[in-house]
């Protein structure tokens, strides 16, 4: 069962809140300053003050951490509770239940939508849909096969056992969305235009950035990535096209002295420690 929680933030109970907070907090002075806080007007661009009555002030430090103590015993203990047989996990407002059959998923959902109604919450109609793990050992046919959680769109994929052979499982990769930012990312960083920096330079700027990448879209089917790195090769012989005249209006010949960069300094790039190196001629 894939959920989210409609409009979380705004919609909190004040009073549940401030019940659940007093369960790991006695300080009354932190205590009366979350409630001030919370109960502070809210100005409209034409000025007038909105009395807020229920909702956390979004963009605030603490906004998310006080979402997840609510959150915490309007589900999570709950869950433990009611539904010791469901395994769970939730980021914020979005959350996945584990079930083993769809009359355990169901259930499931509606008791859950009744305890956040209970709550003051509401799952996203069209956010919230039960998902069936298609694999080699599920295959039956269903309307849904697929949902995202943390950038990570899990569905039936093609994988290689260590024997080489092919079957089908359910598994996470990057998603399409966060290949595209990724990539437009590269493109942001103009590297065409730092002529004046050294492989070295660049290695210290951007490795950073690309072990981040790696090590967390990476962790699962990781050959999704060799689009970003495909992509990063590129611009990178661009970087050399731009800084030596020998490779000006040759994009080939660019390409294999980055690869024969990439033979010198292996370690000069994270993707290329990973193997994603061009040809070199």
């Amino acid at each position: 069962v894939e959920f989210d929680i409609k409009s979380l933030f705004d919609k909190i109970d004040h009073k549940l809140l401030m019940r659940a907070l007093r369960k790991h907090c006695q300080t009354p002075w932190v205590l009366l300053y979350v409630e001030r806080w919370l109960k502070t007007p809210m100005q409209m661009p034409d000025g007038e003050l909105v009395e807020r009555i229920r909702g956390t002030p979004q963009g605030d430090v603490v906004s998310p951490l006080l979402a997840n103590l609510f959150l915490h015993y309007a589900f999570d203990s709950w869950v433990d509770r009611h539904l010791r047989s469901v395994r769970f996990c939730r980021y914020a407002d979005d959350g996945m239940m584990h079930c083993r059959s769809l009359v355990q998923a169901k259930f499931a959902l509606n008791k859950v939508g009744e305890r956040f109604r209970q709550c003051g919450l509401e799952l996203h109609p069209e956010k919230t849909k039960i998902v069936y793990c298609k694999d080699i050992n599920r295959q039956g046919d269903f309307a849904s096969v697929q949902f995202t959680l943390l950038g990570y769109p899990f569905c039936p994929r093609k994988v290689k056992d260590k024997y080489g052979r092919v079957y089908v499982s359910f598994t996470p990769a990057v998603s399409r969305d966060a290949l595209k930012a990724m990539r437009q990312t590269i493109r942001g960083w103009h590297l065409q235009l730092k002529c004046d920096k050294s492989l070295a330079d660049l290695s210290a700027m951007f490795n950073p950035i690309l072990r981040g990448w790696h090590q967390y879209y990476g962790r699962f089917y990781e050959s999704a990535m060799s689009a970003v790195w495909k992509h990063l090769n590129d611009y990178l012989a661009r970087w050399l096209m731009h800084k030596y005249k020998w490779l000006a209006r040759h994009k080939t010949r660019a390409r294999q002295a980055l690869g024969r960069l990439a033979l010198k300094f292996p370690k000069a790039f994270w993707h290329w420690r990973l193997g994603c190196v061009p040809k070199a001629g």
